[in-house]
């Protein structure tokens, strides 16, 4: 096991696999024009599937496929084919908006894809619109259906954000009972210089469970001691169980196993790094696998990374650059790049 300087294990891989998206989140993508990564850039499926046979190698055994929204990625079945059947790896999941998720689940599951998470914020079409900027929340109950039809059981991640959507916290606990699904509150964070990001603007994970301990009663902690899932679980009285994820009022860093390949090849071993290692031009120039591995090592075992909780720290100031320059000169560091 691949250990950094906290004892923290190398277990977790995000792998983005395009910064575009169809949505324009104000938490995540607010701004009108964006630098893309350039198409040259973007790794080949090929070439992604050799950088995670290295990660496998080194311990990680949990792969989770992002964006920018995955889906907008020509044939991504065709990278699940590649992947899913590695010896080693435990898990293969996939997070999306939902949007294009309908016509693509039946090839995804089919390839050997083994959970799906759908993002959805709200369940007002006119919130929606404002949120995203696009009328597609039909598109996306869609997608959730076809979810439910193909996995049964599945989650959903929800950004609270204070004056927003909080209010409507309750009614997607009983929208998530109703479709099957499992639903993750995520504390608004302050990650990517175009987020629209204010402390005022945090939902907490203590404000969540008194508003749902009033609708419904007594609340408990489901105990997972062996679990490294960012995401604290509860149980409602009827047996309903929900997650946190409370990053930004309650940091997990001493425990984190993940980090993030984006998908030009920098790989982030932190949600809140602004510096990556380039595995995509050893990988171009001819590196041997050996060469990548003692790289990535390298780096993991100097890992001393603890974002959240620096984060914390600077209380009510950005942790960010400035959106003007950030923008321009390194789109590795807005969200939708790195893979959220």
């Amino acid at each position: 096991m691949m250990l950094d300087r906290l004892g923290r294990p190398l277990r977790n891989l995000r792998l983005s696999v395009t910064d575009r998206c169809n949505l324009r989140c104000e938490y995540c993508m607010p701004e009108d024009d964006y630098v893309w990564l350039p198409r040259e850039d973007v790794l080949h499926f090929e070439e992604t599937s050799a950088l995670v046979d290295v990660f496998l190698s080194l311990g990680v055994d949990k792969v989770r496929l992002t964006g920018g929204e995955p889906l907008l990625r020509r044939d991504v079945p065709s990278l699940v084919r590649l992947i899913s059947s590695k010896p080693g790896l435990k898990d293969l999941a996939l997070t999306t908006n939902g949007v294009l998720l309908a016509d693509q689940v039946d090839a995804l599951k089919a390839a050997g894809l083994r959970r799906v998470t759908v993002s959805l914020d709200t369940l007002r079409r006119d919130r929606f619109l404002a949120l995203t900027r696009v009328d597609q929340l039909a598109a996306v109950h869609t997608g959730i259906a076809a979810a439910h039809r193909v996995y049964g059981r599945f989650k959903i991640d929800t950004v609270v954000i204070r004056g927003v959507n909080d209010e409507e916290v309750a009614d997607l606990i009983e929208y998530g009972k109703s479709v099957d699904a499992e639903v993750r509150f995520i504390e608004y964070m302050d990650v990517g210089g175009a987020s629209r990001w204010s402390p005022e603007r945090v939902f907490s994970r203590r404000e969540i469970l008194d508003l749902l301990s009033r609708r419904y009663g007594s609340i408990e902690s489901i105990a997972e001691p062996e679990s490294s899932a960012p995401a604290e679980r509860f149980a409602l009285p009827d047996g309903t169980t929900f997650g946190i994820i409370a990053s930004t009022t309650e940091p997990f860093c001493r425990t984190c196993d993940r980090s993030r390949l984006t998908a030009d090849g920098m790989w982030y071993l932190c949600l809140y790094a602004t510096r990556g290692v380039d595995l995509r031009d050893p990988l171009r120039r001819g590196a041997s696998m050996d060469e990548i591995k003692a790289l990535i090592a390298g780096a993991w075992r100097d890992r001393t990374d603890r974002g959240a909780e620096e984060r914390l720290a600077l209380g009510d100031r950005r942790a960010f650059v400035p959106v003007q320059d950030l923008l321009r000169k390194d789109p590795h560091l807005e969200m939708h790049t790195r893979g959220g």
